[in-house]
């Protein structure tokens, strides 16, 4: 059996499915009928988290065990059978910090093309600040370092489609990634 993982929401202190109001029990197979067609039908899961997270931010990030006929995407998968093996609860904290992290991934391609720009990295600390210490001051932070970090990347994807280098298409992503991490940690604190 292949283990995947999928996000899914809490009600009434049940585990449910984003869509087709399916309940989920640890360690119980739930099955569907018909054709498999991933977005259409089928029980759906990801082989990474961060893709996963893509098409559900849940409650409750299910590491989940799966079966039977399938459909595969580049990035998410129906089955015919699962089940979950663990849940865990998916916090406003986590969505951050998997943001800063994602981020802190790719920060060096930026900084070896831009080395005097230290807008992503300040987009970075200030996710973290937001993570660390969660007040008004510290989102306020956020949302500036995030315009700043939103600019970065729009200069470094112009450098990318006139150069046509992927050194700097990797820079715009770094770029990206801190804005998105800043903008993550605004969104989960006002949530």
């Amino acid at each position: 059996m292949t283990k995947r993982f999928k996000f899914l929401n809490l009600e009434r202190k049940q585990i449910v499915s984003n869509s087709g109001n399916l309940r989920w029990k640890i360690g119980k197979w739930n099955h569907v009928d018909g054709e498999l067609v991933c977005c259409r039908n089928g029980l759906h899961c990801s082989k990474k988290i961060y893709e996963a997270f893509t098409y559900v931010q849940g409650e409750v990030l299910a590491v989940v065990e799966v079966k039977g006929k399938h459909a595969d995407e580049s990035d998410k998968s129906a089955y015919s059978d699962m089940r979950i093996v663990k849940a865990y609860k998916w916090t406003k904290k986590d969505s951050v910090a998997l943001s800063i992290f994602t981020a802190e991934l790719c920060l060096n391609e930026y900084e070896k093309l831009y080395p005097d720009d230290k807008r992503p990295r300040e987009a970075i600390e200030a996710a973290r600040a937001v993570l660390l210490h969660d007040t008004a001051k510290t989102r306020s932070a956020a949302s500036a370092a995030w315009s700043a970090a939103e600019s970065a990347w729009s200069a470094a994807e112009s450098a990318a489609r006139s150069a046509a280098r992927s050194a700097a298409e990797s820079a715009a992503s770094a770029a990206w990634s801190a804005a998105e991490a800043a903008a993550s940690a605004i969104w989960s604190a006002g949530r």
